[in-house]
């Protein structure tokens, strides 16, 4: 029994006057706030994990955005080669290329699978830090000689070059063997010709394909004289003035807009009557 005054409450009023008096209590008089996400001043001061995931995640909104990236992405992971941003428009239509190429890239940075710009083109390549783990899975090249690595690295540091300047910087005449095996393996190709030298030697130079098997965006990309010493690929006493050249794609004086073509063509020379 509750005593109130002079006079004694019954339990049961008392438990009713309690009940009646947090009824009536003002909505907001709580000690702690309703929306854990908002400060006493009705602030925003955390996001949901829905939120963050839209906003970390552009996949995870049905927007235009969404419906392009998803059709830039399939185009991508079944291409067997770099794609060009031109091919890429031509398939996809709004895309963006600078603005949906730079989301799709970012999305996959931290994955094990990356979107890198090799050449003109992109590509779905595995994460470098991962190549322990995929080294088993690879598909095993054979092995060029020595001549043909000297006589590659000439032509993509060098290039356009005829056969005589790879033997001018080698100091040896160079293998007919090297030259195939680079052209058979896609790594070099016939640019032209050179018409200010005597005979109009052929010019060759490095492909898209060399550029995908080493990892490189462009020829800028290839190691200079200081990576190279750093490397251990360079004596650290070189004659004075030695310089490592710049590749180039090729100059309009020395080359001859000329089909060349990589095997000799033949005719047929006989016919089906039998001789009498």
């Amino acid at each position: 029994m509750t005593m109130t005054g002079d006079k004694a409450m019954d339990p049961r009023s008392a438990q009713e006057t309690l009940e009646a008096a947090f009824k009536d209590r003002p909505q907001g008089a709580s000690d702690q706030p309703e929306d854990p996400a908002e400060d006493s001043h009705g602030q925003v001061t955390s996001m949901t994990n829905e939120e963050v995931d839209i906003a970390d995640n552009p996949f995870a909104q049905a927007t235009a955005d969404h419906h392009i990236l998803r059709q830039l992405e399939a185009v991508l992971f079944a291409a067997s080669h770099s794609v060009s941003e031109e091919a890429l428009g031509a398939r996809i239509q709004g895309l963006d290329p600078d603005r949906h190429l730079a989301m799709l890239q970012k999305h996959y940075a931290q994955r094990g699978v990356n979107l890198r710009k090799i050449g003109e083109g992109w590509q779905f390549v595995s994460a470098p830090d991962l190549s322990g783990v995929l080294v088993e899975h690879r598909v095993q090249v054979r092995k060029l000689s020595r001549a043909a690595l000297e006589t590659l690295a000439i032509i993509a540091y060098h290039q356009p070059c005829s056969r005589a300047d790879i033997e001018d910087v080698r100091g040896v005449s160079v293998a007919k063997g090297s030259l195939d095996q680079l052209l058979e393996l896609g790594w070099i190709k016939l640019r032209g010709r050179r018409q200010t030298a005597p005979g109009r030697p052929v010019l060759y130079g490095t492909t898209l394909s060399f550029l995908e098997h080493f990892g490189l965006e462009a020829l800028t990309d290839l190691p200079g004289l200081g990576d190279l010493k750093a490397a251990g690929l360079l004596d650290a006493n070189l004659p004075p003035g030695f310089s490592v050249p710049t590749p180039k794609e090729g100059e309009e004086d020395d080359l001859h807009d000329e089909t060349i073509e990589e095997e000799p063509a033949f005719q047929v020379d006989f016919t089906d009557e039998d001789e009498s």
